[in-house]
């Protein structure tokens, strides 16, 4: 799945004592192999690569008024 600008990604953590991470997309720097610029919920930003099956994608949600407009 390709990440789009303002999706969220959610990177699940490998053990059971750890949190994962969230993030929303702010550039999609490469779409294949996917590579994002990521603003984490801790302020922080990185470029990810993320590897097969390490995270998921969320899709922003648009609003009721453009919902409204393109229907």
């Amino acid at each position: 799945m390709i990440g789009n600008v303002g999706d969220i990604l959610v990177i699940e953590s490998e053990r059971a004592d750890a949190t994962g991470r969230r993030g929303v997309i702010e550039e999609v720097l490469q779409e294949q192999p996917p590579r994002y610029r990521v603003h984490w919920e801790d302020g922080h930003t990185s470029i990810l690569a993320p590897s097969a099956g390490s995270a998921r994608i969320e899709r922003k949600r648009r609003s009721r008024a453009k919902a409204k407009a393109s229907a």
